[in-house]
């Protein structure tokens, strides 16, 4: 890769690297400040929920269709394909970013053992920091998008990056609005 080439990637994996660090010091540290802003988001998505009970129900189903079971299936499916069709950078890509990225999810977990929020409107196993839905399927759908962007006209690229950025920012905020994460564990995710 050229130089031209490599310095946007590395400049996007020191922020992330960065936005991942703060959001894990802030909660081991007890900033008051992130502690803050964490409660006041999911206190306003708790009211909403108490007031809207299809509120849950839609976030749940959000969830649920952007989380790690299916984008995994979909990602082992994926890369069964792409390998079949030998194109194993590919298919080792999406095995890579979908079906394994649960692995990541599970060592940052375990690394950081972050109790989820007491609110939560929906049962969630495991703890809290980070989120593996953001995580998840931020690496999911990237993956399929960095190698579908290639095949498609100016136009369905557009159409395409901000679906996946729509998805992305979907996922996220649905395991806020069920209060089963922190915000500061979806930056994470995102991050990671």
């Amino acid at each position: 890769m050229t130089r031209a080439r490599t310095m946007p990637a590395l400049c996007v994996a020191l922020v992330a690297a960065a936005v991942y660090a703060l959001m894990w010091a802030g909660y081991s540290q007890h900033w008051h400040w992130q502690q803050r802003l964490d409660w006041s988001l999911l206190n306003a998505a708790r009211d909403g929920a108490v007031k809207h009970p299809l509120w849950v129900r839609f976030w749940a189903d959000v969830s649920f269709a952007l989380g790690p079971v299916p984008l995994r299936v979909l990602g082992a499916v994926a890369a069964t394909g792409a390998l079949v069709a030998r194109r194993v950078r590919a298919g080792l890509l999406l095995l890579a970013c979908a079906p394994l990225s649960g692995l990541v999810t599970v060592a940052a977990k375990a690394l950081v053992d972050r109790p989820r929020p007491s609110t939560m409107l929906v049962p969630a196993a495991e703890t809290s920091f980070p989120s593996g839905h953001a995580l998840e399927v931020t690496a999911a759908l990237l993956a399929g998008l960095s190698l579908v962007l290639p095949t498609m006209n100016r136009l369905m690229r557009t159409v395409a990056a901000a679906m996946v950025a729509l998805s992305v920012l979907a996922a996220g905020v649905s395991r806020v609005a069920l209060n089963v994460h922190y915000p500061s564990d979806v930056l994470a995710g995102w991050a990671l």
